[in-house]
């Protein structure tokens, strides 16, 4: 209870719920993946707020081993981000599919979890939040490195998407579980 109150957990999952319904309430039309690419991305910016603690002295406390933490940590904030869009769009109107959500949060957590070992819990946002600006504002890709460089935005099943969605997840999981939040 105290690890989940020093990462800020409610604030973090109201935030990821009322973007969640917001963004649905507000794309009623056609199926655009960008909304929900944009839930997706909120969430992982308000759970990557907790990828820090507080008080460093105090989180070494634990009894419990701190890298199979950390990588529960990152894989359950991406399963509480990708779990609520996907119970949002029940009440009625698809904003993407379930591949879409797997593939972006993972990438995402991954990306937001290196950013919290390369720049401490308190950046940890930037890294999502600054290739979700690239990827928003790049040209449509026409070869595999920028479909690399906008992997959120291709559609499930792209294997450039894919792939890049996992080694970010793989490798900014494992980053942040051996390294943990930078001081």
């Amino acid at each position: 209870m105290l690890y989940a109150r020093s990462r800020q957990l409610t604030a973090s999952l109201a935030a990821v719920v009322i973007s969640a319904v917001v963004v649905w309430a507000i794309g009623r039309g056609p199926t655009d993946h960008r909304l929900a690419l944009l839930v997706l991305a909120t969430g992982t910016i308000a759970a990557s707020i907790g990828l820090g603690g507080q008080d460093h002295a105090l989180d070494r406390t634990a009894a419990i081993r701190w890298m199979p933490r950390r990588a529960m940590h990152v894989l359950l904030a991406g399963v509480v981000v990708g779990a609520v869009l996907l119970t949002v769009q029940t009440m009625g109107h698809e904003l993407a599919t379930v591949e879409f959500v797997v593939r972006n949060c993972a990438g995402l957590l991954g990306l937001a979890a290196l950013g919290a070992a390369i720049a401490g819990g308190q950046y940890a946002w930037t890294l999502p939040f600054a290739w979700l600006a690239f990827a928003f504002f790049a040209p449509p890709p026409t070869s595999v490195p920028m479909e690399v460089a906008t992997w959120m935005m291709l559609p499930p099943g792209t294997a450039a998407g894919t792939w890049t969605a996992v080694t970010l997840g793989v490798v900014g999981t494992t980053a942040y579980a051996v390294a943990g939040p930078r001081r």
